[in-house]
């Protein structure tokens, strides 16, 4: 390396990191601050985790390419640097934007807990602030690698060259991007009215699930069974499907059974309160039996019971069938479907 070229930089760069260690001292201190503050102010806690280290690089940054703005013009590589740290401070800038967007959902997480027997509310909340805070974050970086590459002088003069064909290639780039243009609207549709909100049990593909994650482009339903259905955000807009708790999580359960027309309904009834009593999925709104179909050999009676919510409602759907089959086949079992035949005796032909 020339030692004059060495000799002319000894001075800026040496200037550069002596600002960049204050800066970042002054950066520590305010973010130890900022600790204290957060231990009083639980909400604010997100957002110090979040800006403490994107926080201290960008503070040092700025200080070390103000020196470097200060720094002679004819020096050589001075404007590759200046360049340099620019780019380093738009990704840096990008960073902590992203992080801030991402705190804003965690400070939310600790506003309206969803570990409550009622959380309808926290959920609506929470599904808002997952979309919309996600969004918010794809444009952040969006709006960071557009300034990043304005910094380039070729890319402004290409954008200059492609703003004068802007026709076609806006139809083409509209046509490659509608699948996720149509995913961004359909998110922030979703996050406005709501047809579904985290941990909502749904009826997607005909299988029973919650929505466990509300991503960019897609939603991942958790079924029952352990599998995982992903589904892209505009089905949710564009298909049909079943929430059963849009407004409230109680559902009522229903359990047929088949049974002869000889028997007494009024001690089956009796059973059902009976069980129905001891049952803890039960929350003591609807228990009755009612004859709702017949056909030429037996009567069906539909049960119906109330739970609070889905996964309890289907625990004493099957806590209900047992017990009533259990009960027919202990003190009415002549009363269980059965086959009727009339048998015809006829007299042999020698008699006749």
């Amino acid at each position: 390396m020339d030692d004059s070229l060495f000799s002319g930089w000894l001075a800026p760069a040496g200037s550069a990191l002596l600002a960049a260690f204050i800066a970042l001292a002054a950066a520590r201190i305010a973010v130890a601050v900022l600790d204290r503050v957060a231990r009083r102010e639980p909400l604010a806690a997100p957002f110090v985790c979040a800006a403490r280290t994107p926080g201290c690089v960008l503070a040092a940054l700025v200080a070390a390419q103000s020196v470097l703005q200060a720094a002679p013009n004819a020096l050589d590589g001075v404007q590759a640097a200046r360049h340099a740290g620019t780019l380093i401070i738009i990704a840096t800038a990008t960073w902590l934007a992203m992080r801030l967007a991402a705190a804003i959902a965690d400070a939310v997480a600790l506003r309206y807990p969803v570990d409550v027997a009622d959380n309808l509310h926290a959920r609506r909340i929470h599904t808002q602030t997952r979309v919309l805070t996600r969004t918010l974050a794809t444009l952040v970086a969006f709006v960071g690698l557009s300034f990043a590459l304005l910094t380039f002088p070729g890319v402004r003069s290409v954008g200059a060259g492609l703003l004068a064909s802007a026709g076609v290639v806006g139809i083409a780039a509209g046509l490659a991007a509608k699948p996720v243009l149509g995913n961004l609207l359909a998110g922030l549709q979703i996050a406005l009215t709501q047809p579904i909100r985290l941990d909502d049990v749904v009826i997607v593909e005909g299988e029973w699930g919650r929505i466990e994650e509300i991503g960019r482009a897609f939603v991942v339903v958790k079924i029952w069974d352990q599998r995982r259905l992903v589904v892209p955000l505009q089905y949710f807009i564009e298909t049909p499907f079943q929430n059963w708790t849009r407004t409230s999580s109680e559902l009522l359960g229903t359990a047929f059974l088949w049974v002869d027309y000889g028997l007494p309904l009024e001690p089956l009834r009796e059973e059902l309160a009976r069980v129905c009593r001891e049952a803890p999925e039960w929350d003591r709104r609807v228990a009755l039996i009612q004859v709702t179909d017949t056909s030429e050999r037996a009567m069906q009676l539909r049960v119906l019971v109330s739970a609070p919510d889905a996964g309890k409602a289907w625990d004493l759907r099957c806590r209900v069938r047992e017990a009533l089959i259990g009960y027919l086949q202990r003190e009415w079992p002549q009363f269980l479907p059965r086959m009727r035949a009339q048998v015809i005796r006829q007299r042999p032909l020698s008699e006749r």
